[in-house]
């Protein structure tokens, strides 16, 4: 299955995706996001019986064209989203870091849900700023409360995944030592519909992952070449703080990155990425202006 958030009766819902014949992606409200991510893996179960119309309703009754709603990403306002860095050794090895051992712990700094977005929203390019980076991405959602658990627990407690762009402000990142600033920009956060786990498999199997910008390949890489694997690093945080259904994990992003090429390439307004991962479909964000920001 695959779920997005909608603006839907004036609250952020959860909803189905389904069809691509004629009439389009269909999108099927289900619940109120806070009330799908307390049962997750019962709205699994429910969307599947309503997108197959258990045998006998056809499946455009109670759906909508996915082009009539405003969609949202599909994560409650209480859920942490936790970015993991250099988790590629490719990545590791280009940047401000590649003098460096590789860490024996991951690198995991947090986003605001705030910053989060949907595809082709613009993404404004903050003032100060030489341009933007890009960071494509696989997110990992939490479906099952972890606390204290081990790797195989782990494993079970992811709900899905879905295509991600990490964007930076490079220059806000490097100012301290904290990474925050820089990785919090707003609308920076972009995330595709959430595909379920048993759509997905796992990650240590392998995923494609490209990222484009303006139709150019900028970054290339598969998931089995992870320096720490998601259940890893699910154990490790749960070790200290319990992760709750509708967090985030963002598990890294491969080589390729803008800052580190010569000459240095960012993100201009104008521009377009694109993020497109195996199993999870293609992420678009427009880059724009910086009085974009006026809508954060």
């Amino acid at each position: 299955m695959q779920y997005i958030g909608i603006n839907h009766d004036g609250d952020t819902w959860a909803a189905a995706l389904a069809g691509t014949g004629p009439g389009g992606v269909r999108v099927f409200p289900l619940a109120p996001v806070t009330d799908f991510w307390a049962d997750a893996d019962g709205w699994q179960e429910k969307a599947q019986s309503l997108v197959a119309g258990a045998g006998s309703v056809p499946i455009e009754q109670g759906s909508v064209e996915r082009g009539t709603v405003a969609e949202v990403p599909l994560v409650p306002a209480s859920a942490r989203v936790i970015c993991v860095g250099l988790n590629y050794k490719a990545h590791a090895a280009e940047g401000s870091y590649k003098d460096q051992e590789l860490p024996a712990y991951p690198t995991l700094f947090g986003r605001w849900t705030a910053s989060l977005s949907v595809g082709h929203v613009p993404v404004p390019v903050p003032g100060g700023e030489a341009g933007l980076d890009w960071e494509g991405e696989v997110a990992a959602y939490i479906g099952r409360r972890a606390e204290s658990v081990t790797e195989d627990q782990a494993a079970e407690a992811i709900f899905g995944y879905s295509t991600f762009n990490d964007i930076t402000a490079r220059r806000a990142q490097k100012l301290t030592s904290q990474w925050t600033l820089g990785k919090n920009g707003d609308f920076t956060g972009p995330l595709g519909p959430l595909v379920s786990r048993d759509e997905v498999g796992d990650l240590r199997d392998g995923l494609e992952l490209r990222t484009r910008v303006n139709g150019t390949e900028v970054q290339h890489g598969n998931t089995r070449d992870m320096i720490f694997s998601v259940p890893a690093i699910i154990s490790l945080i749960s070790q200290t703080f319990t992760l709750h259904p509708g967090d985030v994990i963002a598990t890294g992003t491969p080589e390729g990155v803008g800052y580190a090429r010569s000459p240095q390439w960012l993100l201009q307004p104008g521009d377009t990425v694109e993020v497109e991962i195996e199993r999870l479909g293609t992420l678009v964000t427009p880059v724009g202006e910086p009085s974009l920001r006026a809508r954060a």
